[in-house]
């Protein structure tokens, strides 16, 4: 279990001591020899801590890398028993969760850093990830966010920064363990992770997970399904490894549309209590089916000591088939005709039947070496990218208005029926060239930088059921860079200064252009253009078992559609500028105190953005960016006594703008700021069995978790709930 630590030392520890003891002694009998005294130290346990990123574009240690980065380790994410990502990224400052448009609900994980969405920049060990899944962490080893302008590391889009997902890989040594969870709302999950050596070079693993859970606080609400992780690698400790893994998910959810946001400070559509949170607006046969399925092929070969080549293959392939009946509270959405037991609320359905794949290939190069005193770690590559994605449209259903305070699942509902032949489809293809250098000028000085080019071309291609057919393509050339000046005033800290940037052309977030003159998806326009300055300062304390780091940042967007307030008229000057300080400490305080904490204070603004109605001539300006709290923070620490350990953490969000333009109003305008406690008690039974206890919002605080954009539709975070889980080493 990973919060209970051996401190014993490792068997290479225990064989060099043997063998430093008992040098050959044959031959030797008429002479003694007196050896002198060796001590070894054995190097600090860290489970919190990262030192390096497992992404080979960055080559240097975190600490001497000038941009913020923060790994969430395996360790953290057992210990809170966070079992998706959206439960993983609480660990970090800066990110919200969003719901969707009026009367819909965003399939899969759907977040946002520092301002900008994050929806289209998550990748799995460096490869782009696609696909409306909620992604689980049973086969993660750790999470990696990358915060500020990052085209230069993945291409298009990273206007604030990436999220890498690093699988579990195959590694000598049998280690097997396997887990049990119960608990409140009917939760049930189990997980195995087996790791057997099969040779001296050669090892496979079998991750898997299978659940059968509700949700807490929601009625009919299901999150049910099974994962499997396979990774095969030869070659273990051999100039050449190749690495086989792959993932499999199978999710086959009760999605959940919210609840109407009647009651809740600013509601104005009608004047009446809240509704019971545990109220379900839905159908009992909705239903979110996923299946997502990824097969990979890593083959590395060293040339020396100091270069390392490696080629990395990818398929995956993603299909979301979902059928989901929300509210719609509009202005006519809830009727207040009769006595309040007769109130309703109108309802829409949602079907979305949706394919995602991507190929991708990757040659990379990582060597070191010297020129004229220049001591250069460099990382270069070439990537090839396809990425597809189609929606098959189904037609239109209707759905009965419920009740509004006792609403009936099993009503009949209108049916999508088959596919009509209408097709929303996209793809792009992108052939990459990068290079990264960390150049270290003299001990107390190193420049780091990075750039990136793509070719990249957008073809959207779409189909009405009629068959008529819509063709749209953008081709250019984007270009993202990077650079960073690291000074160490001490061997175990620095200080940087980095600059960075991105571009994200028309059309990028779903694969599709537009034809519209106000749309930002048209293909005429420019790519927005992000630009990050951050300065800040990195240090390991406590012989380096804490690292801990600050830093202050600009990033702004530009390229943006406005209109001009007296002919209508659209250009590109429409900005976004986030400003702020971040803060951070990950790792140990004593041998036996872990922590992990962050917080962001953000200024986050809209410039020079505005529309104008065509029709009555009305301007709209807008100043703010919605989902953005100027203040984040979270912070999770253990401590172990023995064989106990506990746990406590708290997160807290400061309020979330949903009105963001100058003299809006209606429903409820904003996510009130909230603070959420969480506590973890756990025990070691034996050496190989142990017994965890979470307890998640401890102190049963009521807080919105996410708002629709039209202020009528919230989700409620989770009340008091509780998990228990037995874990087993064998």
């Amino acid at each position: 279990m990973a919060h209970i630590r051996s401190r014993k030392h490792s068997k290479p520890v225990h064989l060099l001591a043997l063998l430093a003891a008992s040098v050959p002694a044959a031959g030797m009998a008429q002479q003694t020899t007196t050896l002198p005294t060796v001590t070894v130290k054995e190097a600090p346990e860290v489970p919190y801590k990262a030192d390096k990123s497992a992404n080979e574009k960055m080559t240097a240690p975190l600490v001497d890398t000038p941009k913020t980065i923060q790994i969430i380790k395996k360790e953290v994410l057992e210990e809170q028993g966070a079992v998706t990502l959206m439960e993983a990224l609480r660990n970090t400052p800066g990110i919200t969760m969003q719901m969707g448009e009026n009367g819909n609900t965003s399939a899969g994980d759907t977040f946002q850093l520092r301002g900008f969405s994050l929806q289209q920049n998550t990748f799995v060990d460096g490869i782009r990830d696609l696909g409306a899944v909620t992604r689980d962490t049973f086969n993660l080893e750790q999470v990696e966010i990358v915060k500020g302008a990052a085209g230069a590391e993945t291409g298009r889009g990273a206007a604030s920064g990436f999220i890498n997902l690093i699988s579990k890989q195959a590694h000598l040594g049998d280690e097997s363990s396997a887990s049990g969870t119960v608990g409140t709302a009917s939760r049930k999950r189990a997980t195995v992770d087996l790791n057997k050596q099969l040779s001296e070079t050669s090892a496979f693993r079998l991750n898997a997970m299978v659940q059968d859970s509700g949700v807490d606080g929601r009625d009919y609400v299901e999150n049910k399904g099974y994962g499997v992780g396979l990774s095969y690698v030869t070659g273990l400790g051999t100039p050449t490894r190749v690495h086989l893994f792959s993932q499999h998910l199978r999710q086959d959810n009760v999605p959940d549309g919210g609840i109407p946001a009647i009651g809740y400070a600013g509601y104005t559509t009608a004047i009446g209590p809240k509704v019971r949170r545990e109220n379900f607006y839905g159908s009992v046969n909705d239903r979110e089916k996923v299946d997502a399925d990824m097969f990979t092929v890593k083959v590395e070969h060293d040339l020396g000591e100091r270069t390392t080549i490696r080629n990395t293959t990818r398929y995956g392939r993603t299909t979301m088939d979902r059928t989901l009946t929300g509210v719609n509270t509009g202005n006519t959405g809830i009727s207040t005709a009769g006595p309040q037991s007769a109130w309703t609320v109108n309802r829409s359905r949602q079907r979305v039947d949706q394919e995602n794949s991507i190929l991708a290939n990757q040659t990379s190069v990582n060597t070191a070496f010297n020129t004229g005193g220049v001591q250069h770690s460099l990382a270069a590559g070439v990537e090839l990218l396809h990425e597809k994605q189609s929606s098959f449209d189904h037609g239109t259903a209707t759905a009965p208005a419920a009740n509004l305070y006792n609403p009936n699942p099993f009503e009949t509902m209108g049916n999508f029926g088959g596919r009509t032949g209408g097709i929303t489809g996209g793809t792009t293809n992108t052939i990459s060239v990068y290079a990264f250098d960390d150049a270290k000028l003299n001990d107390r000085w190193s420049i780091n930088g990075g750039a990136r080019i793509d070719v990249y071309k957008l073809n959207t291609d779409n189909v009405t059921a009629a068959g008529v057919r819509t063709l749209l393509e953008d081709s250019r050339s984007l270009v993202s860079w990077s650079v960073g000046s690291v000074y160490k005033p001490a061997e175990n800290g620095s200080v940087y200064v980095s600059y960075a940037t991105s571009a994200t052309p028309p059309g990028t977030s779903n694969f599709q252009l537009n034809t519209s003159t106000t749309n930002q998806a048209n293909s005429t326009l420019d790519p927005q253009k992000t630009d990050t300055v951050e300065l800040g300062t990195k240090w390991e304390l406590l012989n380096k078992r804490l690292n801990v780091a600050a830093a202050v940042f600009r990033t702004e967007n530009d390229g943006q559609t406005s209109q001009d307030a007296v002919t209508g008229q659209t250009f590109q000057y429409g900005k976004t500028r986030v400003q702020g300080l971040e803060l951070s400490a990950v790792g140990q305080i004593t041998n036996f105190w872990q922590i992990t904490a962050g917080l962001a204070k953000t200024s986050t603004k809209a410039l020079s953005q505005r529309s104008r109605n065509a029709t009555t001539g009305v301007v709209t300006v807008t100043d703010g960016v919605r989902w953005s709290p100027d203040l984040t923070a979270t912070v999770w620490s253990s401590y172990q006594l023995d064989k106990l350990t506990l746990g406590l953490g708290a997160r807290y969000t400061s309020e979330q703008k949903r009105v963001v333009t100058v003299g809006g109003t209606g429903n409820v305008p904003n996510i009130p700021s909230s603070w959420v406690a969480d506590a973890m008690v756990a025990y070691q039974l034996t050496d190989k069995v142990s017994l965890r206890l979470n307890v998640y919002n401890l102190f049963d605080k009521e807080y919105l978790m996410a708002l629709n954009n039209g202020g009528g539709r919230l989700a409620l975070g989770l009340p008091r709930s509780a998990a228990l889980t037995a874990n087993v080493k064998f």
